[in-house]
């Protein structure tokens, strides 16, 4: 579906313009066309392929989709695939964006992904002097926007985790920390393999042999990768974190049941000494004088309760009861 499809020269809207006027406006000196889609269909695809001659691979993965981040060249192009996040209440939800960029066109295509880049163009727009560095400018600005929309999520993992951590050492809630850990750790697996790999590709594009289209603004990528660092340190450390939480929760379950153990054994010690003598005098052999003594029963209970009140003593004071 077509979001907006605007042509640009100086750094200055000139017009919204239509998609069989692309060809048109890309002849035209000092300008470039910036084209948004969402969700695009084959047909939209190929469409622009013919107005823009855009390479047959990029088109292919642009058109298959769940690709790896990364940024590849072909001759005076780029192709771009960044990773959208965002947090909802199913959980962490990847999308996918993927732009091509020429020296005089931008084509922005938004898969799965429910987070519109209106303010960008928006951005864009109000900054001239910015806009004016061409199509390199707005590809950093799109990038620069899905990154942004990073740290908020991270945020939510770290929240996230500090609560869990929070409740490790209450009882009975062993079962229930684990699988929110496992949960977490998940998502924190999906958003390493959305940061690192962009962090590899976006160092191309500031660092060494730079792309002729980005020439100018290396320093703005260098912003992002910088921003990809921090995120990537951060998601390393959350992973961490999560991993300790993970030992901790398992260890004191363990130390839990070993409890549980250690109370069951207590109790089955103290009925196995009255199951003895109850066994020893049960056996009803002719000869066992306590049997024809008139005090014998009386003692029997009194001796047995004397020995489990004593275990139990023994056991309440060594922590075991």
């Amino acid at each position: 579906m077509l979001i907006n499809c605007v042509a640009y020269q100086e750094g200055r809207k000139l017009a919204d313009i239509t998609v069989d006027q692309i060809s048109d406006y890309l002849l035209h000196p000092k300008c470039f066309v910036w084209v948004a889609l969402m969700d695009a269909d084959p047909a939209e695809l190929a469409q622009m392929q013919k107005e823009f001659n855009l390479h047959d691979l990029a088109v292919e993965d642009a058109r298959n989709g769940h690709q790896r981040p990364k940024i590849e060249e072909y001759g005076d192009s780029l192709f771009a695939v960044v990773k959208t996040a965002e947090m909802t209440d199913e959980g962490l939800h990847i999308g996918e964006l993927d732009i091509f960029v020429g020296k005089n066109y931008v084509l922005s295509v938004r898969n799965r992904s429910r987070h519109s880049f209106l303010g960008v163009r928006a951005r864009c727009e109000q900054e001239p002097h910015q806009l004016r560095k061409g199509s390199a400018f707005v590809l950093y600005a799109l990038m620069d926007a899905v990154v942004d929309r990073y740290f908020p999520i991270v945020e939510t993992l770290e929240t996230e985790l500090e609560t869990i951590e929070g409740k490790i050492f209450e009882q009975g809630s062993q079962r229930a920390n684990i699988e929110r850990l496992y949960e977490l750790k998940r998502e924190v697996v999906m958003m390493k393999h959305v940061v690192a790999p962009l962090m590899d590709a976006v160092g191309r594009l500031y660092g060494g042999r730079v792309p002729t289209i980005c020439e100018d603004t290396r320093d703005y990528f260098r912003d992002i990768g910088d921003h990809l660092y921090r995120i990537n340190t951060l998601i390393d450390a959350i992973r961490d974190t999560i991993t300790t939480a993970i030992q901790v929760n398992l260890s004191m379950v363990a130390i839990e049941e070993s409890e549980v153990n250690k109370r069951l054994a207590a109790w089955a010690a103290i009925f196995a000494v009255a199951t003895a003598f109850f066994g020893l005098w049960g056996m009803n052999f002719k000869f066992m004088p306590e049997l024809d003594w008139k005090y014998g029963y009386p003692a029997a209970i009194v001796l047995v309760g004397g020995v489990c009140s004593y275990l139990y003593y023994r056991f309440k004071r060594s922590g075991w009861l």
